[in-house]
């Protein structure tokens, strides 16, 4: 229970906290945009990552929620969030290696992924930055896979044998 309560405290009191505060200062400024980062794991099980999983899907609740309630008051404020998946942040370093078989280690960790890669920092930032920009003044309560294709189905593509109905 106490890493469960820590992973939560982690990844929802910062959101929380956030939005009270990005709301407060929206409302003196007459409009603004929250970008929430959530997880792929905020949409799909993981397995082994109960707390972090299902931590990642109330930030996506409640990006939502704050979408709602900001239109509800009349706010012009947007929420939004973000699900990035596998990306390469200095995160993941320790289980990456720096030895001969770190290529390898890489195409394993990617390969039920379409686009057969990891994601970069900066291809989640542009995201955050439309987003929060003036170009996106009609999207709110809206979530934002960046994911390589992996939400989209799998890699493989199933060969289908002729004559068997497929």
């Amino acid at each position: 229970m106490e890493d469960w309560r820590s992973v939560h405290q982690t990844n929802l009191d910062g959101v929380c906290l956030g939005r009270k505060y990005a709301i407060r200062a929206m409302r003196q400024a007459g409009a603004g945009s929250i970008v929430n980062i959530s997880s792929r794991a905020g949409l799909v099980g993981i397995p082994g990552a109960a707390a972090y999983a299902s931590s990642k899907a109330a930030v996506r609740n409640h990006t939502k929620t704050v979408a709602l309630y900001c239109a509800k008051q009349g706010l012009n404020a947007r929420c939004n969030s973000i699900h990035p998946a596998a990306i390469l942040t200095p995160m993941r370093e320790p289980m990456l290696g720096s030895d001969a078989g770190r290529q390898e280690r890489m195409a394993a960790l990617v390969r039920d992924t379409p686009l057969r890669r990891f994601g970069m920092p900066e291809e989640v930032g542009a995201v955050a930055l439309m987003l929060a920009g003036d170009d996106a003044t009609y999207i709110t309560g809206s979530e934002f896979n960046i994911d390589g294709g992996l939400l989209a189905g799998p890699a493989v593509t199933p060969t289908v044998v002729e004559g068997s109905g497929g």
